[in-house]
């Protein structure tokens, strides 16, 4: 197995491990919790250079950024540690709304760093933009947060290529984190230019398909508390999860005549995507085992060819995915 990880680079000059960890469902979303195993987790990536790790205050909500903290206490420097701001929930975990205020985007940072036990964060994320906030104010007090040095990098999720432009001419962004697999590509048409245009990095998640293109997730296989199971992602329901697992069979063909998994061809499809369009780009594969992120790593020792590549996404072919990849759509694209 890999074990000396390469790195990319986001923005002009944030360097991060080609391969990242998304922490989120170590505490929430996706069944049943189990905070030793990972950390064990945690402490695995950074054994084999998997050194980007990324969370969110709403991701439990607040416990996973405590998880991580505690985690990497004693190891915060080998990290390239991200979190994210702006879906705003309450202890009890019921939801208040998407808040991009500047006084809120203080206080949560401040937060945040109490949480993880840091004094600074290398890249803070706007989670969601909020639609009734300029994107300017919010972006003006993330640049605050530069000035501080209570962060290093900043960030936006799931934002219209509009508003990168305009948040960018506030202050850089390094990174922009959204969903990007082979099931979901529709950031290719506006957004990815933009990004190669401006020199900004992309962090993929739900780079496997929120774990469809493993090709371990059936209809039998979710635990009835995990999110997918619930009506949240339309790609897991009814006849939309049996035409999505259809083309699941299509990557597991193309990756047995790899000798790889399917979800590592997936995976080497987003990263190969980097060279490809001349960009930084760092997928962050979420998982909460050991196992899964030994799989995930593998995924760095699989090379493919323009003809595998082309091979793949005649497989799956973008209008062929079935669903949304949210219930509700109203909240990405702003």
């Amino acid at each position: 197995m890999t074990t000396s990880i390469s790195t990319t680079t986001l923005g002009d000059s944030l360097g991060v491990s080609a391969l990242g960890l998304g922490c989120m469902g170590m505490s929430e979303f996706y069944g049943t919790r189990d905070e030793a195993e990972a950390t064990r987790t945690i402490h695995r990536a950074l054994d084999l250079g998997v050194t980007f790790l990324d969370t969110a205050d709403m991701y439990g909500p607040f416990t996973n950024e405590l998880l991580l903290g505690a985690a990497i206490a004693d190891r915060r420097d080998e990290v390239q540690l991200a979190t994210k701001f702006g879906n705003e929930r309450r202890e009890d975990g019921s939801w208040v709304g998407i808040n991009g205020r500047p006084d809120y985007v203080r206080a949560a940072a401040d937060a945040s760093l109490r949480r993880l036990g840091v004094d600074h964060i290398d890249l803070y994320y706007q989670h969601r933009v909020d639609p009734d906030v300029p994107i300017e104010e919010t972006v003006g007090a993330m640049a605050e947060l530069v000035e501080a040095g209570k962060v290093k990098h900043l960030g936006l999720s799931e934002a219209a290529a509009g508003t990168i432009r305009r948040a960018h001419a506030v202050h850089p962004i390094a990174a922009l984190q959204s969903e990007y697999s082979l099931f979901t590509r529709d950031l290719e048409d506006e957004i990815l230019p933009v990004l190669v245009e401006l020199g900004i990095g992309l962090v993929p998640y739900s780079p496997l398909g929120r774990g469809l293109l493993t090709g371990a997730v059936t209809r039998e296989s979710l635990d009835s508390d995990d999110s997918r199971a619930t009506g949240r992602f339309p790609r897991f329901e009814g006849e939309a999860l049996d035409a999505n697992l259809q083309l699941v069979e299509n990557v597991k063909a193309a990756a047995e005549r790899l000798g790889a998994t399917a979800g590592q061809v997936a995976l080497a499809w987003v990263l190969a995507q980097g060279p490809r369009h001349g960009l930084g780009v760092a997928p962050i594969p979420g998982t909460k085992r050991v196992k899964y992120l030994e799989e995930n790593v593998g995924a760095l020792d699989v090379t493919l060819t323009e003809d595998d590549l082309v091979e793949l996404e005649r497989a799956v072919p973008r209008d062929a995915v079935a669903g949304d990849r949210y219930g509700d759509m109203s909240t990405v694209n702003i």
